[in-house]
């Protein structure tokens, strides 16, 4: 079985100039480290919030790097410069709405700022993309609710397989898949 490569992508403008440490895209890996058992590589990148700075990093990854799964982080609220969800509408071929609309849901168990973000999720060739929020906290409660479908629509799409421990995540394959 080859390793499958994820991507994280820390979207802002403070992170990417320094201003501040990034502590979204730690989160995501983490959370990712802990939930996946097979073996995978990241491909880790903090850039300025954007339209074509968000839109070419992505694009970079799904056709040059052939990255099989894209979690970003920041860029999904109301703010003028977040241009994240823009972003990934111009680069993915199939939009994936109920990703975005079951992590709003659960984080409006959280908080009722929850539908003030604009998260999405799609496929580009063989990549997942799936926009999470800024807030580490809000990443892992998010994670946790879609990531159940994550593998079988990595399998779908033609991505390299990824297995999950139950106890963290129970991954969701039909019979046989």
């Amino acid at each position: 079985m080859s390793q499958a490569r994820i991507g994280i992508v820390t979207i802002s403008d403070r992170a990417s100039s320094g201003g501040y440490a990034d502590l979204s895209g730690p989160a995501i890996e983490a959370w990712l480290r802990h939930a996946i058992t097979s073996p995978w590589s990241a491909d880790y990148r903090v850039i300025p919030d954007g339209f074509e700075s968000v839109r070419d990093t992505l694009i970079d990854m799904c056709d040059h790097a052939g990255l099989d799964l894209i979690c970003t982080t920041g860029g999904t609220g109301p703010a003028p410069r977040d241009l994240t969800p823009e972003a990934m509408v111009a680069v993915i071929e199939k939009p994936l709405p109920g990703f975005g609309e079951q992590m709003r849901r659960i984080s409006l168990n959280e908080v009722p700022t929850a539908i003030l973000s604009r998260q999405e999720a799609g496929v580009r060739g063989k990549t997942l993309i799936v926009n999470l929020p800024g807030k580490p906290a809000s990443i892992a409660v998010c994670l946790a609710a879609v990531f159940p479908a994550i593998p079988y629509c990595l399998d779908l799409i033609g991505a390299k397989r990824i297995e999950t421990d139950p106890q963290v995540c129970a991954a969701f394959r039909p019979k046989g898949a």
